[in-house]
């Protein structure tokens, strides 16, 4: 099965994807001045893409990390204590891509010098407890959590996100499935 990914903004941008029209408005710039200015605009376009997102939820979103480290993977997790799907489009690493993979799951690959971390966004169900919230974190924590365990706990965030772009993902009992 191919890995379908939906992205909202990435900080390598693909020159040949930009060359067409970067020649026609700039035909004046040497190739490296468009290249420059490529990196500009896709940077602007960041601040358009947390805009785009500014989607208030009812409870914080949780991120879980799979950490890459130049010493192995670990395991973590953060909260966007705000709730606002915007707050996720935040990175202090070199390279990074939010995306949204074809089952309906907030993603982020972000590249630093030791490794690339994952990142998984999801947000808290409205009916789960504060007890469930801390096992969860327990698990998560300690690499033990599974994806039941996540899912018992958390909703995708690709729904509210794909109402803005257009996107459709299976219904959630069948992207279990496929998982």
């Amino acid at each position: 099965m191919t890995e379908q990914k939906h992205i909202i903004w990435s900080s390598d941008p693909d020159y040949e994807d930009w060359r067409g029209d970067l020649e026609e408005q700039y035909p004046e710039l040497s190739e490296q001045e468009r290249m420059e200015l490529m990196v500009e605009q896709n940077n602007d376009y960041l601040d358009d893409e947390r805009c785009n997102l500014n989607i208030q939820l009812s409870r914080p979103i949780l991120l879980i990390a799979d950490i890459g480290r130049w010493d192995g993977r670990y395991p973590g997790y953060a909260e966007i204590k705000s709730g606002n799907i915007r707050d996720c489009l935040y990175s202090k690493m070199d390279y990074s891509t939010w995306y949204v993979d074809r089952l309906g799951d907030l993603r982020c690959d972000a590249v630093h010098h030791d490794g690339t971390n994952h990142y998984l966004y999801r947000a808290y169900k409205e009916n789960v407890s504060e007890a469930q919230i801390d096992r969860l974190k327990e698990k998560l924590y300690s690499g033990t959590a599974t994806r039941a365990d996540v899912t018992r706990v958390t909703k995708r965030l690709g729904d509210e996100i794909g109402r803005v772009y257009g996107w459709r993902f299976p219904p959630v009992r069948e992207a279990a499935r496929e998982r």
